[in-house]
């Protein structure tokens, strides 16, 4: 079974580009977050405000799992992966360790980033952190240094770097669909 794993900021496409890519390969779709929340009966977000070690832990748990499929199945699973994955070491390990999992990198600006995470309501909690002197935040700093410094984790473990901006998730589904033969081989 190969696992095409869609790695990505947060609101890079990844689930909605995911769905759309199980689709036209007729195969399974596993969100990471979902499996997360069903394992532990919380969400990622509830986790990571317990601690964000915790939440690491049961992400790596849960991608582990994902991974040791009940069935010889050879057809493809699409797995969308948190936007965190890349500060999870022992995630990170799995998947780099994984001869079956094809990492593709959805690669969106920090500023598209950034109007979708506003536009989706609440802040995440690893936005509500930080300190700054005065005691004024800049969530959008913070924001982007998370973003650049994740994107280069995505960016050099990825088999294929798709960009994002201003493309559906039907068409980002697409790119990947048409360019996964020269990794498949």
């Amino acid at each position: 079974m190969k696992f095409i794993v869609l790695l990505g900021p947060k609101h890079s496409g990844k689930t909605s580009a995911g769905r759309e890519l199980a689709t036209l390969l007729s195969c399974g779709f596993v969100d990471l977050d979902e499996v997360i929340t069903e394992r532990n009966g919380k969400t990622p977000r509830v986790l990571y405000t317990e601690g964000p070690q915790i939440f690491r832990k049961t992400e790596a748990e849960a991608l582990a799992a994902v991974f040791k499929p009940e069935t010889a199945d050879s057809s493809p699973q699409v797995i969308a992966s948190g936007g965190g994955l890349a500060d999870n070491p022992t995630a990170l390990t799995l998947l780099e360790q994984n001869a079956a999992a094809i990492s593709v990198f959805l690669d969106i600006s920090p500023d598209t980033a950034w109007e979708r995470i506003c536009k989706a309501g609440a802040l995440p909690p690893f936005l509500e952190s930080g300190n700054s002197p005065g005691g004024v935040v800049d969530k959008s700093q913070i924001h982007r240094s998370l973003h650049e410094r994740r994107s280069a984790v995505y960016r050099q473990l990825a088999s294929l770097v798709i960009r994002t901006d201003g493309k559906s998730p039907g068409n980002i589904a697409r790119e990947i669909f048409d360019r996964l033969p020269e990794l498949i081989r």
